[in-house]
């Protein structure tokens, strides 16, 4: 296993990337042999796999086992949940997240996706684009994922075809393109044989782009949170009342975007109420400045009103307040959700009572069409809900801030997320073309 010193670590950045396809596409093959050929796999680990393959009857290690690590996973040889790994080459550090594939899954997905910087969207060569290849190339454009990579698995089992690989990748690239997906890379691969994974393909002259690992390492992790929107959401407020800090007001919480500095004049939302940061404590020591997805205690010149679910943001630079949103949701519950449907909404560590005024359209898959008015989404529908809450929200768009312009909708009777929505415009405008009627994705 190779090894990385702590000063070459701290110089490397840090790619939050899942992975997605339909069922038996290899995903969590591929991730087995990324972490395997990457030389990212303990002895103890490839040991386990070896034991258990043997155990199955099989030849070589299932790197698939890599990730599966649920009973029911390992039995069933299918991905259920997210699998968090984490590894490092001394290019980039890594978090990856390796998504279910099955249908009744695709919450999984959405949450997998919803922090990452790329999506591996799996394809297999002899079933090409498929629903669910379509379902997830638009949770991957609804949650404004800036990098997609096609990976079209299982080219071994097509004789290393290029006319198959070009013809799947230019069906696939025609559809992400028009749901707004700004950056798409094709990259013909066999997880299993390690074709184009990590090293170069012998049996693939034809094709001259990077492996997977090498577009890894060098994509541009371009967007920077620090110069986003500052938002801190209150998590606690921490008094301690001793006689060492008899006075000490504190706000706690994790900086979901931009950066504080100590100076600065802040608004807290939803009341509206203004003062200016007179201290920043991280992990128990002052600093002057703290910025996105630190975890900090601030403290402010004026003893106002702060609780959980406020919002500390700038005053220059503070989010409209509202009761009505109107947002693209991935219904993921069992049960529809409905016009008139009571929820609760979660919107960072603030929940509200609301109710779904409306459901204008839901989108159709195949051709990026809409059915207007359905009435109901059901399981793993997408479609736009306009929600009415009990309370003033302060809300960006999710085109302005994944943190702060998604919400989660909650069944008040029992805790189960009913629901996935971002706020604003549902895609990214595609790039510009000569016809007009872009009806197809713009709702």
């Amino acid at each position: 296993m190779s090894t990385i010193t702590p000063e070459e670590l701290a110089a490397t950045t840090l790619l939050r990337f899942a992975t997605a396809g339909s069922v038996d596409d290899g995903k969590s093959t591929l991730v087995g042999r990324l972490l395997h050929d990457s030389k990212s796999v303990l002895a103890d680990q490839l040991e386990a796999v070896e034991r258990a393959s043997a155990s199955r009857g099989q030849d070589a290690p299932d790197l698939a086992l890599l990730t599966d690590g649920l009973r029911a996973e390992r039995e069933q040889g299918i991905t259920i949940d997210v699998a968090y790994r984490y590894f490092a080459t001394p290019r980039r550090r890594f978090i990856l997240a390796d998504t279910p594939g099955h249908v009744q899954y695709t919450r999984n997905m959405v949450t997998g996706a919803s922090t990452a910087e790329l999506t591996v969207i799996l394809v297999d060569a002899r079933n090409g684009v498929v629903e669910q290849t379509r379902r997830h190339a638009a949770i991957a454009a609804l949650l404004r994922v800036p990098h997609v990579v096609l990976a079209v698995n299982k080219m071994d089992l097509v004789g290393y075809e290029e006319k198959v690989f070009a013809a799947i990748a230019e069906e696939f690239t025609a559809y992400a393109t028009e749901l707004g997906v700004p950056e798409i890379t094709a990259i013909p691969i066999s997880a299993l044989v390690g074709d184009n994974v990590v090293e170069p393909s012998a049996h693939m002259d034809w094709y001259g782009g990077p492996t997977v690992l090498e577009h890894l390492e060098t994509v541009p992790v371009s967007h920077d949170l620090a110069h986003c929107h500052a938002r801190l959401p209150v998590q606690y407020v921490i008094r301690p009342r001793t006689a060492e800090h008899p006075d000490y007001r504190g706000y706690a919480g994790q900086i979901a975007a931009g950066t504080f500095r100590v100076g600065d004049e802040v608004t807290v939302l939803p009341s509206g109420r203004t003062s200016r940061i007179s201290g920043i404590d991280l992990l128990g020591t002052p600093v002057d400045a703290a910025w996105t997805t630190q975890s900090v205690t601030v403290l402010l010149e004026d003893d106002i009103d702060v609780s959980r679910g406020d919002l500390i943001v700038p005053s220059k630079d503070a989010p409209a307040t509202t009761q009505d949103l109107e947002a693209t949701v991935c219904h993921v519950a069992d049960q529809p959700l409905t016009v008139g449907h009571r929820v609760l909404l979660k919107h960072g560590t603030r929940t509200v009572k609301a109710i779904v005024k409306d459901i204008p359209s839901r989108l159709t898959l195949d051709d990026l069409s809409l059915h207007p008015h359905p009435g109901q989404l059901v399981a793993n529908d997408i479609g736009r809900v306009k929600i009415r809450t009990a309370e003033p929200l302060p809300v960006d768009s999710y085109a302005d801030s994944r943190r702060t312009g998604s919400f989660i909708l909650i069944d008040p009777s029992d805790g189960t997320t009913l629901t996935a929505g971002m706020v604003g415009e549902s895609f990214a405008a595609p790039e510009p073309v000569n016809d007009d009627d872009q009806d197809g994705w713009d709702f």
